[in-house]
């Protein structure tokens, strides 16, 4: 700040009179304030990186499975769209507006698939699927909410030879017929035939790993369809390997081969699958059953379901009512679904 002296024009020396001058940095030179970056710009491109993730996923490399966990949790961006909305009526936004539009209409193109409702009605065939866990401490309470929903097949895996023998007697009032084949097991309203297990071992994996069934329902009527029980391996985070999913990767592609060989005009697969159904992993399996409406809500971990990775999946039938049915004494929820056989 610097005082200066003016002339009055009568002569008269005036007062001193202070000019402001702009703070200098340590050089000397005026120092200028950064310009801040407007709110809404940074919630716009916010916005448009969640839609590019959404609708590009399967682009994404799976280098440490690192493409198969986005499409885990693709589904959850949902929550991320709805918090973007509120900052961008808060930024009161034009361009954050319309680019949060543009990502809810990317997520709902991919996800409402899976959101949407599924149809009502008393399908031809009622069928539950549950990992009942093999150190479940509840099989009475686990036996009854599966009998609660009045099923006609349930087909159930990590069944240790002790807990198959307790749920048989459990079950065995209103499912008497039951088939067992390693850790997983089908039990029905009708008589089972044709009882076949399934190679579906991954490399690495004994001779003792038996994780896949086949029967047929044998129905009084109408459609005999066949019903497989299968339990893919499960998926880890790994600090050095990452997503880890070989294992159950390749079982799916084995699954995947097996189905598109079975002739068989109606099937229904019930399994822990450990993939939820946008996973690039289970897209063998997808490619030989129809994908069911309604497959939203979670089964994992039972205490906070978070993703769906236990389904019911059919060909040359629909897969209809699908719900999550409420917590038993496993890690997992069962899973209720109606099938619709074809005319």
């Amino acid at each position: 700040m610097r005082t200066e002296l003016h002339e009055h024009p009568t002569g008269h020396h005036a007062g001193p009179a202070t000019t402001a001058t702009a703070p200098r940095g340590r050089s000397g030179a005026a120092s200028v304030r950064p310009r801040r970056r407007a709110p809404g710009a940074l919630v716009a491109c916010a916005a448009v990186a969640v839609a590019l993730l959404v609708v590009l996923h399967r682009d994404v490399p799976d280098a440490y499975g690192v493409g198969s966990l986005v499409e885990t949790v693709l589904p959850w961006l949902g929550v991320g769209v709805l918090l973007l909305g509120a900052a961008a009526v808060a930024s009161r936004s034009w361009t954050a507006v319309v680019a949060v539009a543009f990502a809810a209409g990317a997520w709902g193109w991919v996800c409402w698939p899976l959101a949407a409702p599924a149809p009502d009605g008393r399908g031809d065939l009622v069928v539950v699927q549950h990992n009942v866990a093999d150190t479940n401490a509840d099989l009475r309470g686990t036996a009854e909410a599966l009998l609660a929903a009045d099923p006609d097949v349930v087909t159930l895996v990590e069944v240790t030879p002790a807990v198959a023998e307790v749920l048989t007697d459990l079950l065995a009032p209103a499912l008497p017929h039951h088939a067992v084949r390693g850790t997983v097991g089908v039990w029905s309203r009708y008589p089972l035939t044709d009882v076949e297990g399934l190679d579906l071992r991954p490399a690495g994996a004994g001779a003792t790993w038996e994780r896949g069934l086949r029967v047929v329902v044998d129905r009084p009527v109408g459609v005999d369809p066949r019903v497989y029980a299968v339990h893919a391996p499960s998926v880890r985070l790994a600090p050095r390997e990452g997503f880890t999913s070989a294992a159950r990767d390749e079982t799916l592609r084995l699954l995947g081969d097996v189905l598109a060989a079975d002739p068989a005009p109606v099937l229904v697969v019930g399994g822990d699958l450990n993939a939820t159904l946008l996973d690039r992993g289970l897209g063998p399996v997808l490619a030989e059953v129809v994908t069911p409406a309604g497959a939203f809500g979670g089964t994992f971990p039972a205490a906070v379901p978070l993703v769906r990775i236990d389904h019911v999946l059919a060909r040359g039938a629909e897969v209809t009512g699908l719900a999550v049915l409420a917590r038993t004494g496993s890690d997992h929820r069962p899973v209720v679904a109606e099938v619709t056989f074809g005319s």
